[in-house]
């Protein structure tokens, strides 16, 4: 079994510095015992996880993805030896989170900050981007995600619903009118940043669902740019509302046919599977859910 601490912990150290000696520095030991330690972990693990010559090493496919259990390993052991030291639980080491990248620029950004300035042990890196990511391999400590997840195997919790609206700047309404009926949406301009091909699907006052081929001339595969061109009055845009809460409350937006939005897009924090969910991970999902039911 791959149990001994200062087998595992020697691996990283050696990871993380580039190389033996360098490793054997960093853990003040001598180049002998780091080279031991790592030679009896890969003959208890029954496989190579580096890769070295005489100038080089790097991490077999095996190392990397063991790699990311030993990081998380002696972040909670370190967390864990905090606690005791302290007296009480409380959120620390480095919590990775990821999330779309404009919902993360919205609401992730500002959070973070406020959580490592109330928490001085706590340290966070935020990574934004738009594709699943995997959370084991690319050690993620709990991912944001609207709409369904598909991952079975992570822990769930869901923070909110969102619901996609339809809004325009005020320069547009006032240039083109604001629309009074959903038939009359076919006459404006509209803005996308999904599939053109697909119609906008609409949920009305008395739960009947409308398909709109919206007029488009304006498209891009990126949230924020469409967003750009609503507020510079260039159209009408459908967008999840936690995106749009600050600029219909600035005024650089305005909420059209406010009785109609999309179906409801849950909104997840996914946790990879494990007994025990850090104090840093709980955390951060109060406070983000406590941030959106406050919006």
């Amino acid at each position: 079994m791959l149990d001994d601490l200062n087998e595992l912990r020697t691996f990283q150290r050696i990871m993380v510095c580039g190389s033996l000696s360098a490793a054997a520095r960093d853990l003040g030991v001598g180049l002998a015992v780091v080279s031991k330690r790592l030679m009896s972990l890969e003959r208890r693990a029954g496989q190579r996880l580096i890769n070295r010559t005489t100038r080089t090493l790097s991490a077999t496919d095996e190392g990397l993805a063991l790699l990311g259990h030993v990081d998380r390993m002696l972040e909670e052991l370190a967390a864990a030896e905090s606690r005791m030291a302290i007296g009480a639980e409380v959120p620390y080491g480095l919590l990775r989170v990821s999330s779309p990248i404009s919902f993360g620029r919205i609401h992730l950004v500002p959070l973070a900050a406020e959580l490592v300035n109330q928490h001085p042990k706590l340290d966070v890196e935020l990574r934004l981007d738009d594709r699943l990511v995997d959370l084991t391999s690319e050690g993620i400590d709990v991912a944001v995600r609207i709409g369904q997840p598909r991952d079975s195997s992570a822990i769930m919790r869901k923070i909110a619903d969102s619901y996609r609206i339809l809004v325009a700047a005020p320069a547009y309404l006032k240039l083109h009118g604001k629309p009074k009926s959903i038939g009359e949406l076919d006459h404006h301009l509209c803005l996308r940043y999904d599939d053109r091909s697909s119609p906008w699907h609409l949920v009305g006052p008395a739960g009947e669902i409308v398909e709109i081929d919206p007029k488009t001339r304006l498209h891009a595969n990126s949230g924020d740019a469409v967003q750009d061109w609503a507020i510079a009055g260039q159209g009408v845009m459908l967008k999840s509302d936690v995106d749009v809460t600050a600029e219909i409350a600035s005024g650089r937006l305005v909420h059209v046919l406010s009785d109609w939005r999309s179906a409801p897009s849950p909104i997840y924090a996914l946790m990879p599977s494990r007994r025990h969910v850090p104090s840093k991970t709980r955390t951060f999902i109060e406070a983000l859910s406590a941030r959106l039911s406050g919006q």
